[in-house]
């Protein structure tokens, strides 16, 4: 174990670093979110558009190439403070550490300017590129957002299983494999977790944008081929999601029981484990939930009488908090009840579909779809508190504790103050610049419809 480097850090400070961490981490997955779902949607609007000839899935992706960008810029923005938030408020981890975990940041910089890049590029190809060269373009901008994901996914992983060095009794980090460290035994599930929650946050989002429209009297080909590329990307990602969900909830048994058990609100170990729905922990019991026994182990070993972890497994002095046990708890609860009710959307969407060949036309659907998308941010969200705070007391797990990690330096307070501050502005900006987006699209200022159809009918293709 490391031992403390940040003893002179007070409790205020040490807080705040927490704090902001949060703050950061929670307005920047969402930028990043949609940074990996938005170019894949881009590219099936413009693919439709460049097969097809179909002037409306190009505008769709003229539209949405502008709006990719803005979000890609404020995620490089508040990504770019992340990073250096992991230098100068953790030392006591990225100074031991940071040759064990420095190669997905260096491969993620790739990603990130690669993405840029060809952003830049498509953004300008408008009528000046010719069409399948500007088409291919989005290629690598969806590459980018997957594999630059993969990287930083790998170093959050990495925290809940750390791998590829060993620790000497002085503390010092020696034998470093950084590609054992990369992909650790979290890393592929856990990235296939983000992968898909992206991909849901981002089909959500913007279908609901579309659902809003056709609420509002909107009956368009347009706002019905947004709604659906959009949401089909959504549909097909939330079975998938569930499936991951399951596997990774799953693996915590052994990588992280005390996780697992604040998780599944379980005081102590036992068989024939309850699901546990509601409650909270108190003086070590549980009260005001609703228990169905059994069900609890079925899902976590398959079997009845199959052992879980409680709490009481853990050392005492490695054991969270009651009140960071509920917290862990009720966001986990959080997140699946949403992740379920985005399924049972996708399965209404899906079913209506088989059926009929197309949408469903109740409004209470439409309705649901519209706060779809605030739906899969709120589940991404408390899937990343139940993550970051369920390992506590540790920031890399078993390894290194978190309040040894800190900076001494002071003043943390004031500088979560003035990010906050800056991040309220950020968005609200970001805000305005997608409305002003939303407004010249309406309007229908746009450029005329890209590369066609010509009066032959064909796309032009040279």
């Amino acid at each position: 174990m490391i031992a403390t480097l940040a003893a002179a850090a007070s409790e205020l400070d040490f807080l705040a670093a927490r704090n902001q961490m949060a703050v950061t981490l929670g307005f920047h997955i969402i930028f990043a979110a949609l940074g990996i779902g938005f170019p894949l949607i881009t590219l099936l609007a413009h693919r439709r558009g460049y097969k097809h000839s179909d002037p409306d899935a190009l505008r769709l992706a003229q539209r949405w190439g502008k709006t990719m960008a803005v979000l890609f810029a404020v995620g490089a923005v508040s990504g770019t403070i992340l990073s250096f938030e992991m230098g100068i408020l953790w030392p006591g981890l990225m100074g031991p550490f940071g040759e064990v975990i420095g190669l997905p940041f260096a491969l993620e910089g790739v990603s990130f300017f690669t993405e840029a890049i060809f952003i830049g590029i498509y953004l300008y190809g408008w009528n000046r590129l010719s069409a399948r060269i500007h088409y291919l373009t989005l290629y690598p901008i969806v590459i980018a957002g997957i594999t630059g994901s993969l990287f930083i996914v790998s170093v959050n992983a990495w925290m809940n299983n750390p791998a590829g060095f060993t620790l000497l009794a002085d503390g010092s980090v020696t034998d470093v494999e950084p590609l054992a460290a990369m992909f650790n035994a979290g890393t592929t599930v856990q990235y296939l977790h983000m992968l898909l929650a992206a991909y849901m946050v981002a089909g959500f989002l913007v279908a609901g944008v579309y659902a809003w429209a056709w609420l509002k009297g909107r009956r368009e080909r347009i706002i019905r081929l947004g709604f659906t590329i959009a949401f089909t990307v959504a549909a097909v990602a939330a079975p998938l999601q569930i499936v991951v969900g399951d596997i990774a909830a799953r693996r915590l048994i052994e990588s992280q029981p005390a996780k697992f058990a604040s998780i599944e609100l379980l005081p102590e170990t036992t068989t024939n484990a309850p699901l546990t729905i509601g409650g909270v922990l108190r003086d070590g019991e549980v009260v005001g939930a609703i228990e169905i026994p059994g069900i609890g182990s079925l899902l976590g070993t398959f079997s009845l009488d199959g052992e879980l972890p409680g709490l009481d497994s853990i050392p005492v002095e490695d054991r969270p908090s009651e009140r960071a046990t509920n917290i862990v708890h009720w966001t986990f609860q959080i997140m699946v009840a949403c992740g379920m009710a985005l399924l049972a959307l996708a399965a209404w969407y899906a079913w209506t579909w088989w059926r009929r060949r197309d949408l469903p036309p109740n409004r209470w659907f439409w309705r649901a779809s519209a706060i779809a998308g605030v739906v899969a941010v709120i589940a991404m969200e408390t899937g990343w508190i139940t993550t970051e705070l369920g390992r506590q007391p540790w920031v890399a797990q078993d390894v290194l504790r978190t309040v040894d990690a800190v900076t001494p330096a002071g003043g943390i307070v004031w500088s979560l103050l003035i990010l906050t501050i800056v991040y309220l502005g950020l968005g609200a900006a970001t805000l305005i610049v997608l409305t002003r987006i939303a407004r010249q699209f309406q309007s229908g200022d746009t450029v005329t419809t890209p590369y066609g159809p010509p009066e032959g009918g064909a796309h032009e293709s040279r």
